[in-house]
């Protein structure tokens, strides 16, 4: 076997091996984010995810953004071109420690907003890419892989639409990860949770926290493959 062959093979081996870690790590760490949340919904609090999420965005003179109940379970989020917190149904009327874990986490995202954080900017800015992106790059890199040989531009093109949807993932988690910090903070300041309840908080939102990370490393070596495969074709 040629040494350029040999490379590509062991790459692509090596490959396999990471994103079936990664794979696998995803189903860990939403099934213990799921399991943690479960638990900690029976935990009672004195107010309902609705109104900590009203009282947090009213604390920090945010006065603009509407709390909003959607459907579906853990649909949770916040919407900065309307500015909305948008709470599932299971946050929104539930006086739990959960419910109120996930509520101030989207108004830390409110927060971000009111004060033009800069990572939630650059996610924001992102956005009209990425969805252009998903919308091609599934189609592009397919057509890339079968016609490689004889028009490797077209991958090239496919990975660099890949490469935008992986950046946005990377670009997630210090606006996930701080949404969260300023969600403990706040919870533990005002006093909504006490000793025994915001090491909870805390560990629901770092369960969450880690599935963003692993989607950003899931895209990654995703990312990683198909540049493989193209540097493969070309040689």
């Amino acid at each position: 076997m040629e040494t350029s062959n040999y490379v590509a093979f062991i790459s692509e081996y090596l490959y396999w091996i990471i994103f079936i870690g990664v794979a696998i790590a995803s189903w860990v760490v939403q099934a213990v984010f799921e399991r943690r949340f479960e638990r900690f919904s029976k935990v009672g609090l004195n107010m309902t995810g609705k109104e900590v999420a009203e009282l947090m965005l009213r604390r920090n003179g945010i006065d603009d953004v509407k709390v909003t109940c959607v459907n579906g379970h853990l649909t949770d989020h916040y919407n900065p071109t309307n500015k909305t917190v948008n709470l599932s149904e299971g946050v929104y009327n539930s006086a739990s420690v959960a419910a109120a874990a996930v509520a101030a986490h989207e108004c830390g995202h409110a927060l971000q907003h009111a004060q033009e954080y800069a990572p939630l900017q650059m996610r924001s800015a992102l956005v009209p890419v990425v969805n252009f992106a998903s919308q091609w790059m599934t189609w592009v890199l397919l057509i890339g892989i079968l016609v490689v040989e004889r028009f490797p531009q077209l991958l090239m093109a496919g990975i660099c639409l890949f490469a935008t949807t992986t950046l946005f993932a990377f670009v997630t988690l210090p606006v996930e990860i701080n949404a969260s910090r300023r969600a403990i903070e706040w919870l533990e300041a005002e006093g909504i949770t006490d000793r025994e309840t915001t090491p909870m908080i805390s560990s629901a939102l770092r369960s969450a926290a880690y599935t963003y990370v692993i989607a950003a490393l899931s895209s990654l070596a995703t990312l990683i493959y198909y540049i493989i495969i193209l540097s493969g074709r070309r040689k």
